[in-house]
């Protein structure tokens, strides 16, 4: 299960774990409690994928780790959301690239494979519905973590929501639009290697359009 993933993947984990016991022996229990959140949030999708008895590529597995790790314990240990402007916008329009690609893949099975079983454009846009959903849930966790435990997750208010939800749409487009570039068959290197890979690894998803 573990063994399979990348050696980024990996990396992160062994990182986080050495700076879990680091801070323990230091006695820094909020740092541990940050990283060991961090790596049992990062290693969910593998377990998940494990429990669903769904063969996830490494590539997006990677991917997830990593931002995980960049959202939790750089943006909030090394502050990293005010350190570096631009640092808030790239996690929420990564996040909504992979949300989008999430939902492509969500809507392809449901149509087992079958990309002439709906119109291409069809199911770009329930994959870029998905997306933004999961977006506008995400700014109504932060206003209720705000106004429930006092915290600052909106930074400005209503500004940084507006923001997040803009960077959030443009990344779930670029994200229907990869998955609307696979079904016409223009989409070229990592986003096609990666669900090539999934439906290889999944064959019983999509057994309509094997045939």
């Amino acid at each position: 299960m573990f063994y399979e993933q990348t050696w980024l993947a990996r990396l992160i984990w062994l990182s986080l774990l050495g700076v879990a016991l680091w801070a323990l022996w230091e006695w820094q229990l909020e740092l541990a409690f940050v990283a060991l959140g961090t790596l049992a949030v990062s290693v969910v999708p593998v377990v998940a994928a494990k429990w669903a008895d769904i063969q996830v590529p490494p590539s997006f597995i990677a991917a997830v780790v990593f931002f995980v790790a960049a959202t939790l314990f750089l943006g909030e240990v090394f502050d990293f959301y005010e350190r570096f402007w631009w640092w808030d916008m790239a996690m929420h329009g990564s996040s909504a690239v992979g949300f989008g690609l999430v939902g492509f893949v969500l809507v392809f099975i449901m149509f087992q494979g079958d990309r002439f079983a709906a119109p291409p454009i069809a199911m770009a846009f329930f994959a870029f519905c998905f997306a933004m959903t999961i977006g506008a849930l995400w700014e109504i966790f932060e206003y209720g973590m705000d106004q429930t435990f006092g915290m600052n997750m909106q930074k400005s208010g209503l500004d940084d929501t507006m923001g997040d939800l803009m960077v959030n749409t443009l990344g779930a487009a670029i994200g229907a639009a990869s998955g609307l570039a696979y079904l016409k068959g223009q989409a070229r290197g990592g986003v096609q290697q990666m669900i090539d890979e999934f439906v290889q690894r999944n064959p019983r998803f999509f057994k309509r359009g094997r045939k």
